[in-house]
């Protein structure tokens, strides 16, 4: 018999959002499985629980080297919960190797819902929420940075972003640059905390504001780029694009397979209007 693998949510702020069955699975978990065991520590003690368990960490720097040991702890039936540092493992946190390792010996996987600076601040920002996708961490290099927000500046769905309060104005600003210094966006700051704030506006307009400090944990949400009007996306205008990714680093058969998936037009058309904007 296998064991069960429990991803649990931990709160992002407010220690009052812990979901009710984390105490539960803390008490009942053959092993815990923390990002920081001291914050572990903090969390267990405001609950007013006892881990019943055996506590190992898990984070980045042991992820690997720790994953097959927790793997053949499950395929001997042993019942291991995964906390992170705050919300839900394996988003921007340790979590994917373990799950996938789990789900390759047919172990049980199953999660404890809880808090998700991801939603939250999705749902704060005013932006559209009915579709989005999820970035990250952007590279922390200048030229890998803009690359990357090369590559979703069409993306027509709403962003969402981390970054960490002393590189958001550096952030900002490239996204300004690369999507439009118009394009709306929301900075949510210190999400549950007593500090919480929303900065909603235009790119650029917050780029300035970030130029003054921020503190504290920070989720970027992005509008999606608009539709096009018609006769935006001309050859010109594809051949536009292309040249944009390429200046970014973006090699030119990827530019032009990305371009065309954004325009919703063939690639031979994209690559046309690249080569008569060459002869031009």
């Amino acid at each position: 018999m296998t064991g069960t693998l429990v991803l649990a949510g931990t709160p992002i702020g407010d220690v009052a959002d812990a979901p009710p069955r984390l105490a539960a699975e803390l008490r009942e978990a053959d092993i815990v499985a923390a990002e920081d065991t001291r914050r572990l520590r903090r969390l267990t003690q405001a609950l007013d629980v006892r881990v019943g368990g055996r506590v190992v960490s898990y984070f980045e720097g042991n992820e690997a080297a720790r994953t097959p040991e927790l793997a053949e702890a499950l395929a001997g039936g042993a019942r291991v919960l995964l906390v992170t540092d705050a919300g839900m493992p394996s988003v921007s946190d340790p979590g994917y190797r373990l799950v996938a390792a789990a789900v390759e010996r047919g172990v049980r996987v199953t999660a404890v819902p809880g808090p998700s600076a991801v939603l939250t601040a999705l749902a704060l920002s005013g932006l559209p929420v009915d579709r989005f996708c999820f970035e990250g961490f952007l590279p922390r290099k200048p030229g890998e940075r803009r690359a990357r927000l090369a590559e979703a500046a069409e993306e027509r769905r709403t962003l969402v972003y981390f970054e960490a309060p002393h590189r958001l104005a550096a952030t900002l600003a490239a996204m300004a640059e690369s999507f439009g210094g118009e394009r709306r966006a929301a900075v949510c700051r210190e999400l549950t905390k007593t500090y919480e704030e929303v900065r909603r506006g235009p790119l650029a307009e917050l780029a300035r504001w970030a130029g003054e400090g921020v503190r504290g944990e920070i989720t970027v949400v992005v509008s999606g780029a608009p539709e096009p009007s018609a006769g935006e996306l001309d050859d010109v205008e594809l051949a536009r694009r292309v040249a944009e990714r390429e200046e970014a680093g973006q090699p030119r058969k990827e530019a032009i397979a990305e371009v065309a998936r954004t325009a919703g037009v063939p690639k031979r058309t994209v690559f046309d209007a690249v080569v008569a904007a060459k002869a031009r």
